[in-house]
C-alpha cells in the first residue's frame, strides 16, 4: 500500500529510508530520509517488510549474531548475502529452491550437488544471452544432464522473475486525510495476521509530539534498555504498551484507537517519568540476574515500572538498603509470575488488576494481595504439588530454568555474575565416556536423558564455575573445600545430599537432590 503525499502535507511527517544493509546490533532501524528538495512523496504504508526483504536479498547484506558468541564483540557477527543453489532443489518440503544467506566463505564452498549463485548478480544480467554466458563460463552446462538442466532452468527462471514478470502488485492512495488513510490500512490488514502498529504510530506521534521526536526518543530508548546488563530483547511495541499502563489510561489494549492525539500528547508530557520508571525496572531485574533469555515475558516489567511511578521514582532503588524488603517482594513476585506464565495468552487480564492493586498501595510492594487476587483463577500464582513437580523437569538452556534455580537461592546477591553449572560436568555424558568410566550399559540411557535436568544444576559465581570446569564433582568438592565444615556449608547451600558423590552414584544423587529441592520449593511457596 503506497500513499501519495503532497509537498505541504509531507512536512507534517517524518519519513524513513529502507534498511539496505541490516546488522543485528548496529543497523536495526531505518535511517531518517531527507526529503528536502522533493515535491511529492510516495510513502510505503504496508509492505515495508516485504520490500525490505527483496532489497536486502537482491542488493543488500544481512549481518546476524553467531550463536554462543558475546554480543558486544564485532567478531560475534557474520555478514551474509543471499545465494541460490543452482545444482539442487531445497530439502524442505514446502520449498522448491534452496535460497540461503551465506558468508563469503560459505558461498565459496561447493561440491557435486552445490553451486552457490549470488542472487544480486541477476540484476547485472539484462539480456537472456548473459544468463547463458554465465552458465557456460562457470561450466554449469558441462555437468550431467539432470544437474545442467536444473541449473539452466533455475537461473533463467530467476532472470524472468526479476526482469520480466512484474509480480509486485500495489494500491496507491492519494487522499491527504490521515484518518482515512489509516482506516484503509487497517481494513486492508483486518483479515491477515495481527500487525505491530508501532512504526506507524511513531510516525504519527512524531507529528503530534510538540517538543520531542517520538520515534527518535523511543527507538533510542529501546536500544538503551536492551543494552542493560547482559542484554534484553524489548521492542517499540513493548514501550508503547507500557506507556498506556504507566499513563493510567483507562484502555490499555494495543490498538490504534488508544494512541489518539490526546493520549499521545499525554505520553509526551509524562515521557521523562515513564522512561525513567521503565529503565529503573529493567535495571532492577538485571540486578536479579535476568537477561534476554531468562526474562521469559517482557510484560512482567510493566507492573514493576508502574509501582516505581507510584512510589515517586525513589532514587537508587536498586542499591539502597531502604528498599531491601521491597526488592525481595518484587523478586519473588517476578519469579512466580514467570514460572506460572501469568502473562501468556491475554496479558491485559493481568495488567489491569495488578495496576488497580498497585494504585491503591501506600508503601511496600503488595505481593500477598496480588497472590490473593488471582488465587483460584487461570492466572493463579499459587503452586500445588503438580506445579512443583514440573519445576524439576526444566533443563539447562531453557529460559525458565534460571527463575526456578533463583527460588532456591534467596540469599544470593545476583548483582554478581552467576552461571548455571552442571554439578556433574556435561562433558562426561557421552556414551563413549560413560562406558570408559565403567557405567553399566543398563544405566547409560538414564545418564544421557537426565544430566541436563534441574537436579544436576546449581548457581555458581562465574569465576568458580570456570575453575570447576570439567573436573569430576567429588574431586572438585574435596579440593575446593578441604575443611569439613566449609564442605558441609556448601552442600547445604546447594542442596547436595550427604551420600556417595562418585559419578557411578549419579542416579541416586539425582533422586535425593530432587527430594531436597522439592522440600525447599514447598517451604518457599508455603504449601
Amino acid at each position: 500500500m503506497f500513499w501519495h503525499v503532497g509537498k505541504e502535507k509531507s512536512k507534517g511527517f517524518q519519513f524513513y529510508e529502507f534498511i539496505r544493509e541490516y546488522h543485528e546490533r548496529d543497523r536495526r532501524h531505518n535511517p531518517k530520509a531527507n526529503i528536502s528538495g522533493y515535491e511529492d512523496i510516495t510513502a510505503v504504508l504496508d509492505g515495508q517488510q516485504r520490500l525490505t526483504t527483496l532489497y536486502v536479498g537482491l542488493k543488500g547484506k544481512y549481518t546476524e549474531k553467531l550463536r554462543r558468541k558475546w554480543s558486544k564483540k564485532d567478531s560475534a557477527y557474520a555478514e551474509k548475502e543471499l545465494h541460490l543453489n543452482l545444482l539442487k532443489s531445497s530439502d524442505a518440503e514446502d520449498m522448491k529452491y534452496d535460497f540461503r544467506f551465506l558468508t563469503k566463505a560459505e558461498a565459496e564452498h561447493g561440491d557435486e550437488s552445490t553451486y552457490w549463485f549470488k542472487v544480486g548478480h541477476i540484476l547485472d544480467m539484462q539480456k537472456e544471452y548473459e544468463v547463458n554466458d554465465y552458465l557456460i563460463q562457470n561450466k554449469l552446462l558441462g555437468l550431467d544432464e539432470q544437474k545442467s538442466r536444473f541449473a539452466n532452468e533455475t537461473l533463467f527462471k530467476l532472470h524472468s522473475i526479476i526482469h520480466k514478470a512484474g509480480t509486485i502488485n500495489f494500491y496507491l492512495e492519494k487522499d491527504q486525510m490521515l484518518d482515512k488513510v489509516l482506516n484503509i490500512f487497517i481494513r486492508i490488514n483486518s483479515g491477515g495476521m495481527t500487525l505491530s502498529y508501532s512504526d506507524l504510530l511513531l510516525s504519527i506521534a512524531t507529528a503530534q509530539w510538540q517538543e520531542r521526536d517520538a520515534r527518535e526518543e523511543i527507538t533510542k530508548f529501546v536500544d538503551e534498555i536492551n543494552n542493560t546488563g547482559d542484554g534484553f530483547n524489548f521492542s517499540k511495541d513493548f514501550v508503547l504498551k507500557a506507556c498506556l499502563v504507566l499513563g493510567d489510561f483507562p484502555e490499555i489494549a494495543f490498538k490504534v484507537d488508544n494512541f489518539n492525539r490526546r493520549n499521545m500528547l499525554a505520553i509526551e508530557a509524562k515521557w521523562p517519568e515513564m522512561s525513567q520508571a521503565i529503565q529503573s525496572a529493567v535495571n532492577l531485574i538485571s540486578s536479579f540476574g535476568y537477561n534476554r533469555v531468562t526474562l521469559t515475558s517482557n510484560n512482567a516489567i510493566i507492573p514493576i515500572g508502574y509501582y516505581l511511578v507510584k512510589r515517586g521514582l525513589p532514587r537508587n532503588f536498586v542499591e539502597s538498603a531502604n528498599y531491601i524488603d521491597d526488592r525481595k517482594a518484587i523478586h519473588k513476585w517476578l519469579i512466580l509470575s514467570l514460572l506460572r506464565r501469568a502473562f501468556s495468552g491475554q496479558p491485559d487480564s493481568v495488567l489491569r488488576p495488578i495496576r488497580q492493586i498497585l494504585s491503591g498501595s501506600n508503601s511496600s510492594f503488595p505481593l500477598e494481595e496480588i497472590v490473593e487476587k488471582f488465587k483460584g483463577g487461570t492466572k493463579s500464582l499459587v503452586f500445588d504439588d503438580d506445579a512443583i513437580e514440573k519445576l524439576l523437569f526444566y533443563e539447562y538452556g531453557e529460559g525458565y530454568t534460571f527463575s526456578t534455580l533463583a527460588l532456591l537461592y534467596p540469599a544470593l546477591d545476583f548483582k554478581n555474575k552467576f552461571h548455571i553449572d552442571h554439578i556433574f560436568p556435561r562433558s562426561f555424558f557421552t556414551r563413549k565416556k560413560l562406558l570408559k568410566k565403567g557405567i553399566q550399559e543398563s544405566k547409560i540411557e538414564y545418564y544421557l536423558a537426565s544430566f541436563d535436568y534441574l537436579a544436576n544444576l546449581q548457581l555458581l559465581p562465574g569465576m568458580a564455575n570456570e575453575e570447576k570446569s570439567d573436573t569430576d564433582f567429588e574431586e572438585w568438592l574435596y579440593r575446593t573445600y578441604p575443611n569439613e565444615q566449609d564442605r558441609k556449608d556448601y552442600m547445604a547451600k546447594h542442596y547436595i545430599p550427604d551420600i556417595d558423590l562418585s559419578f557411578g552414584n549419579f542416579e541416586n544423587f539425582m533422586v535425593k537432590r530432587e527430594e531436597s529441592m522439592t522440600e525447599k520449593f514447598r517451604a518457599i511457596l508455603k504449601l
